[in-house]
């Protein structure tokens, strides 16, 4: 049987960080908060088991993603959703189903 990695194009992507990111279940937690909005690391802690310097870190490795961005209001700063790197993830995934699709479409013409 012939190894995936033969069988598929290079394909050069930044996705890895992002995929490492989503990977944690409290990082997932925090994009699932910030669906309803943008809020300061000290909100987000308070919804978590976890200190507020981890939720920092959590904040960090998120946008070192590109799955969030941080905007100044005031003497803080607000995290939210980042829709671009939203998209760049949603692109990277499709091309894997767009894949599968195809595989399955022609497995199952091969069998009529």
């Amino acid at each position: 049987m012939p190894l995936v990695s033969t069988n598929l194009p290079l394909v050069q992507t930044n996705h890895h960080a992002q995929l490492n990111a989503l990977g944690d279940a409290t990082r997932r937690g925090i994009l699932s908060r910030l669906l309803s909005g943008p809020l300061p690391v000290g909100e987000l802690a308070k919804e978590f088991p976890v200190s507020r310097p981890a939720i920092s870190q959590h904040l960090k490795i998120l946008k070192e993603a590109k799955l969030v961005v941080d905007v100044p209001s005031g003497n803080r700063r607000l995290y939210q959703l980042n829709p671009e790197g939203f998209d760049s993830l949603r692109d990277f995934c499709d091309h894997f189903w767009t894949q599968a699709l195809a595989a399955f479409k022609e497995k199952v013409e091969q069998e009529k």
